[in-house]
């Protein structure tokens, strides 16, 4: 066990080195291994630091979830203002910086999602950010009139080949391809 961390951190910077601890643990463990306690260890903190920040399970795990959300929006935001004009190109940012984003957190992040399905307040949490999220791609491809079943298509598949990519059913260059072209046809498909 770690000893308890004598120095004095701001909130937000307790709060970050909390979550990092946190990803090490589902990393290393699962997330089935997430508790706060196990988080305290990991962190070398008393278990009511922990505490004081998430309240719950549920609220760390909501807390991870939108680390990784803030993360990824933030890199696909940087590269779609950087993008071209052009469709391809813009499908091609999406997707590979969606594919990248998943690939960098590595496995744990499909273990978060799958424990965010596991009580319906974490499921809305998951849900607000999937709604956020969508509405950004309708953002970047406003040429087009794109449904709301659509989008969740989009989105659905996203997540189903960026798992698969970071499971090794597939290649990242073929989940790549793939999530271009779907985004590609669905956004011509409706424009």
């Amino acid at each position: 066990m770690k000893q308890p961390t004598r120095q004095r951190l701001s909130h937000q910077a307790r709060r970050q080195q909390l979550i990092s601890a946190a990803w090490n643990l589902v990393r290393e463990q699962g997330s089935d291994a997430l508790t706060l306690g196990r988080v305290a260890e990991e962190a070398g903190v008393s278990k009511p630091v922990v505490y004081d920040h998430f309240g719950t399970r549920h609220g760390l795990l909501a807390a991870l979830y939108e680390d990784f959300d803030l993360r990824q929006n933030a890199i696909i935001e940087a590269a779609m203002n950087a993008a071209g004009a052009s469709l391809v190109e813009r499908a091609n940012v999406v997707a590979s910086s969606y594919v990248d984003c998943v690939l960098t957190q590595g496995r744990e992040i499909p273990d978060v999602l799958s424990a965010l399905d596991s009580s319906p307040e974490l499921a809305e949490v998951k849900r607000k950010y999937q709604l956020d999220f969508i509405e950004k791609f309708r953002g970047w491809f406003a040429e087009a009139t794109l449904p709301q079943a659509s989008m969740w298509g989009m989105l659905g598949a996203a997540d189903a080949i960026s798992n698969a990519v970071v499971g090794g059913d597939i290649s990242q260059q073929q989940g790549l391809a793939e999530l271009q072209a779907l985004i590609l046809a669905l956004v011509e498909r409706h424009q």
